[in-house]
């Protein structure tokens, strides 16, 4: 049996379950969810390995109209994708009406000649002749290689998901051992989970404002794994809220947080945060680059 390998971008707009694809298809969490939206703001590789081969999924930033130099990056970051893979799997929300948001990413995939997936997420929420009608609409809008609808939260279909992916793969190597599955650092996925918890809890600005740094990582005794993080916010107004009365707040992200870093890591966690100031760093392109997101790269 030949063995099969390649890159997959997965691309759409925000809060179509892009991460929830990934991490259903993976079988474990490395991409953060959440229900707002821009939640993913860099790349994150997942590899899938089976006795077929290999997938390294890309899950990429929703494309959007940007407002800051974050937003900017973001959708570069899924610009640039499109180019590089041998797949794209573009995820729509079938429970949302086509609109200009997924007209202005069919018009990014006239330009690419990757084959592309029309990937009909969240069939779990339509009948069977309201899907019928999606699936119609967006043949006469694009042309796509296969049109595959699926449950990520429920993983319905996803079986024949993976088959198509690599029946379109070329033949080729494992490019990363058969136990990875992400090439994320795990410090980076700590923090991301962190950032998570965030999203879970706050309203409003808050959840946009944030970025976290994991600063120090080092195993302990008893394998103890003391982690210090920093959960940056623009203003000392979100500073206070984040922190909460009392610390109530910071305690119950650090306390949801831990529990997934656990399971992350196999080991117990010391989870040390801290909460700072970094004003208006989404439109600072040093900050940003400090942060991990380099407009440059």
């Amino acid at each position: 049996m030949s063995i099969r390998s390649g890159f997959a971008s997965i691309i759409g707009r925000p809060n179509v379950g892009k991460s929830t694809l990934i991490n259903s298809l993976i079988g474990h969490k490395i991409a953060i969810i959440s229900d707002k939206p821009q939640t993913t703001r860099n790349q994150i590789r997942g590899i899938f390995t089976t006795e077929h081969g290999q997938v390294v999924f890309i899950d990429t930033p929703g494309m959007h109209k940007p407002r800051h130099r974050l937003g900017e990056f973001m959708v570069e970051v899924a610009r640039r994708t499109l180019k590089e893979v041998d797949l794209i799997l573009y995820v729509v929300d079938a429970a949302v009406e086509f609109g200009g948001g997924e007209q202005y990413i069919l018009d990014q995939l006239t330009k690419v000649t990757t084959p592309v997936f029309l990937i009909i997420n969240k069939i779990d929420l339509v009948s069977r002749p309201e899907l019928l009608k999606v699936i119609e609409i967006y043949k006469s809008k694009g042309q796509f290689a296969e049109i595959v609808p699926v449950s990520a939260v429920k993983r319905d279909n996803l079986d024949r998901l993976s088959q198509v992916i690599f029946d379109y793969l070329p033949e080729g190597p494992y490019y990363y051992p058969t136990d990875m599955i992400s090439d994320q650092p795990e410090y980076m996925i700590m923090a991301e989970l962190i950032r998570e918890k965030v999203l879970l809890l706050t309203r409003e600005e808050i959840p946009h404002s944030v970025a976290v740094e994991a600063e120090e990582v080092k195993v302990r005794s008893n394998d103890l794994v003391y982690l210090r993080a920093v959960i940056y916010v623009e203003r000392d107004t979100q500073k206070g809220i984040l922190i909460g009365k009392q610390g109530k707040m910071l305690k119950e992200v650090g306390k949801l947080a831990r529990e997934d870093i656990q399971n992350l890591l196999g080991n117990q966690v010391y989870l040390d945060l801290w909460v700072k100031v970094k004003k208006d760093w989404r439109n600072n392109p040093v900050a940003l680059s400090s942060l991990g997101y380099d407009l440059r790269q």
